[in-house]
């Protein structure tokens, strides 16, 4: 992305480039100003090279997804030890939800904790089917209600009835990413996070938006409208292992004030790692 500065002056004309270029990224009109704006303060008081001044905006771009990160109490998510630790994984349906789920199934397993799945996006076809199958890759058992269209919360209370019975750490919950039309997503979500918060008064609750990283601005729309009925806590970054380069989710940082959790780039099952602020601004200042 960086690669045309040379050894240029950073004019006016560069900085506009710049913009350019990180708005085409998808970072977001916000975050581009953000750190745009601290780079000209800083060039109307002293003369910056290329290469310190793509330095020191690095710098404001991994400060800009630190920020959310740094206000959480866990920096590095990670279910908490001798508790209930329950957590939503919300989206619209295509973003990769499942697959993600699946993946911290597996994660945690080799992680060394006890693990569940509540299996409560019951509107989808198959969509329990293929729960089950990312269960049974990672030994992890499965709670769902094989009848057509099931109550998700009943699907979740079954299963912190269960982790509580067995002294399970983690539960991980798929929930719908689409409804019919008789259906409020909204609604069906916030009566989920209402029986978990009933249920398990004393659980550790993350609420996960899964947003695929292609999406562009359209993923900082359906953070802003899953943040109140989800109670939102985080992010995770899909599909990253193609064209996407995943600006998003400074805007996500920005706008929506969410730490991304976890990114996805690949489809096996150990394609999932913590968020690295530093190694993703790299990344995307390369593409």
């Amino acid at each position: 992305m960086l690669e045309n500065l040379g050894d240029d002056p950073l004019t006016p004309e560069v900085l506009d480039d710049l913009e350019t270029t990180l708005l085409q990224a998808d970072v977001g009109v916000q975050a581009t100003d953000q750190v745009l704006e601290a780079l000209r303060r800083r060039l109307n008081t002293e003369v910056v090279d290329p290469a310190e001044g793509i330095r020191f905006l690095k710098e404001q771009l991994t400060d800009l997804l630190e920020q959310p990160i740094r206000s959480c109490a866990n920096p590095l998510l990670a279910p908490q030890r001798g508790r209930l630790n329950v957590w939503l994984m919300v989206g619209v349906n295509g973003v990769g939800k499942t697959t993600t789920l699946g993946k911290l199934a597996n994660l945690a397993v080799r992680s060394g904790y006890s693990c569940l799945i509540a299996a409560a996006d019951t509107f989808r076809a198959a969509a329990v089917q293929q729960v089950q199958v990312w269960g049974e890759r990672s030994g992890v058992p499965v709670i769902a209600n094989p009848s057509s269209n099931a109550d998700p919360a009943a699907v979740v209370y079954d299963a912190i009835g269960a982790a509580q019975a067995k002294g399970t750490e983690l539960v991980l919950v798929d929930t719908a990413g689409r409804l019919q039309t008789k259906h409020n997503l909204m609604e069906e979500l916030a009566k989920v996070r209402r029986i978990v918060d009933k249920l398990a008064p004393d659980a550790a609750v993350e609420s996960l938006l899964v947003l695929d990283a292609s999406q562009g601005q359209n993923g900082l729309r359906q953070a802003m409208a899953f943040a109140s009925a989800a109670g939102l806590t985080g992010v995770v970054l899909t599909k990253l292992d193609g064209s996407a380069r995943g600006g998003v989710a400074l805007a996500v940082a920005s706008e929506a004030g969410l730490p991304i959790r976890f990114i996805g780039a690949g489809e096996g099952i150990r394609d999932l790692r913590p968020f690295n602020s530093f190694e993703f601004v790299e990344a995307l200042l390369a593409g």
